[in-house]
């Protein structure tokens, strides 16, 4: 294929937690490459999904969701969220059309003047709304910022996604494509095991841990045979969450680390023997290596 035939660019997703970036990007790529949970601010750096879409290469950034931070990591998580827009060919602004222009769309909205790439306004959850509440949620959005196009979708169901993945080939900058054809992320696979793993502590846990437990992939070897051992490390914060994850007689952790062993084994097409640890870590959420970990920039202040 003549490079004068290819496209390729990035396009950054960005929304308010829950929006449902990260359902999107799975639904536009056609495989898992980032956790989806019911948590907000699940997804911290920037997790970058690749299709093809006919002669066009999509290359998402996923970032985390824009709030109103407070801490370091909330600080560290929305700067990440804004850098994605403005290093992006293309941006989606993706609104939850359930709950319209509340307080964080509106502050996204706002904000949005300082991104100077081509916006594009994806409504999702389309269909919880009535229609005639979509249409009057899209003009208020377009009389704010000037999108280049309109999309209502649900990510869940993929309704209206084709639509939107054939707008964002043929709008994506001319020029070879970055990466093999075949590649869905260039997330490597212990960090996208991580992931998983810290999906299913979620799952799990949404309602007794805190969003700052973190896994981290310690060792991933291939045996002899064909499987693979992996052993992973949460870390929490407190003593207390320790024995959260753990659960009574061990039962939380036995039930995730089998969950999670389920899924990485389906995605490396091999036998996985997954060995979970739980370790407290305190004070990490101030440690600037943690943040470099994650691909997060660690705030100044």
């Amino acid at each position: 294929m003549a490079e004068s035939d290819t496209r390729c660019g990035f396009i950054a997703l960005i929304g308010a937690p829950n929006a449902g970036k990260s359902t999107l990007l799975n639904a536009l790529v056609g495989a898992k490459v980032t956790i989806v949970s019911r948590k907000v601010q699940t997804t911290r750096a920037l997790i970058r999904g690749i299709t093809i879409a006919g002669q066009s290469q999509l290359i998402f950034v996923d970032t985390p969701g824009i709030f109103a931070p407070r801490r370091r990591l909330d600080r560290a998580m929305v700067a990440t969220a804004w850098s994605g827009a403005h290093d992006a060919d293309l941006v989606g602004v993706l609104i939850d059309a359930r709950k319209g222009l509340e307080d964080e769309s509106e502050a996204i909205l706002n904000k949005l003047a300082e991104v100077r790439a081509p916006k594009l306004l994806v409504l999702n959850k389309i269909d919880l709304v009535e229609k005639p509440a979509l249409l009057g949620l899209a003009k208020a959005a377009n009389i704010k910022v000037k999108f280049e196009a309109s999309f209502m979708i649900s990510a869940l169901s993929g309704d209206g996604v084709a639509d939107l993945k054939a707008w964002l080939a043929a709008h994506v900058p001319p020029g070879r494509w970055l990466y093999p054809p075949d590649q869905m992320s260039d997330a490597p696979l212990r960090q996208l095991a991580a992931e998983i793993t810290r999906e299913k502590l979620f799952e799990r846990l949404h309602q007794e841990l805190p969003y700052q437990a973190t896994v981290e992939t310690d060792v991933w070897k291939e045996l002899r045979g064909g499987d693979i051992r992996i052993e992973q490390t949460i870390y929490v914060e407190r003593e207390s969450q320790r024995k959260i994850v753990l659960g009574r007689g061990g039962q939380a952790i036995k039930a995730i680390g089998e969950a999670a062993r389920k899924e990485i084994a389906q995605i490396v097409e091999a036998k996985v023997h997954l060995f979970l640890f739980v370790k407290v870590r305190e004070g990490w959420g101030e440690d600037p290596e943690r943040y470099r970990a994650m691909g997060l920039e660690f705030p100044k202040e």
